[in-house]
């Protein structure tokens, strides 16, 4: 990168991958982000994030770098940012396809009943008799609705579980005693 460029740094031991940069917007240093979630607010609470280089294409920087935002705003379907590191469209070229992480202990605490995916992953699931249905894997927009992704063992072989995340089948998340309670049989 270019001299004045975003300094290397240390990942956080609880970043969270958030986005990634598509390319640079107007001749300001302004970027443009794609945001992995349809509610980007970590994006807009965090005042470092933490850039990787892209997995594929051009690289031009190596290891893990970090930028103090100045501004953000939502734009169409993505996200617009500025940093103190990024002074023109020339270095905001440079991002290109760098991947975005956020330590998680910056996103916005969550309003009652509401949960981040990154925080539900890996959770064990039982039902109100105890019996273990398996381990959340990922979550799924299945249009007004999530849905967990369980993955568990039967037989020898690896399966998917299904779960409606609502609260007609989701009794309780734990997060502290790391453990989602379901109204849910494991013949469903």
């Amino acid at each position: 990168m270019t001299p004045g460029a975003p300094e290397p740094a240390e990942l956080p031991p609880d970043a969270v991958e958030v986005g990634r940069v598509l390319d640079a917007w107007g001749i300001k240093g302004w970027f443009k982000i794609q945001p992995y979630s349809a509610s980007p607010e970590a994006l807009f609470s965090s005042q470092r994030w933490f850039l990787q280089q892209p997995e594929r294409g051009a690289r031009h920087f190596s290891g893990t770098v970090s930028l103090s935002i100045k501004q953000t705003r939502e734009h169409a379907d993505t996200v617009v940012a500025s940093a103190h590191e990024v002074p023109d469209r020339t270095a905001a070229e440079q991002l290109k396809g760098a991947r975005i992480f956020i330590a998680r202990s910056s996103f916005p605490t969550p309003e009652e009943g509401e949960y981040y995916w990154v925080d539900l992953i890996g959770l064990p699931v039982v039902n109100r008799e105890g019996v273990a249905l398996g381990h959340v894997t990922d979550l799924m927009a299945t249009g007004p609705q999530q849905t967990l992704v369980l993955g568990y063992e039967a037989n020898g072989k690896q399966l998917e579980r299904l779960i409606p995340f609502v609260d007609a089948y989701v009794d309780e998340v734990d997060l502290a005693g790391k453990r989602i309670t379901v109204d849910w049989q494991a013949d469903y």
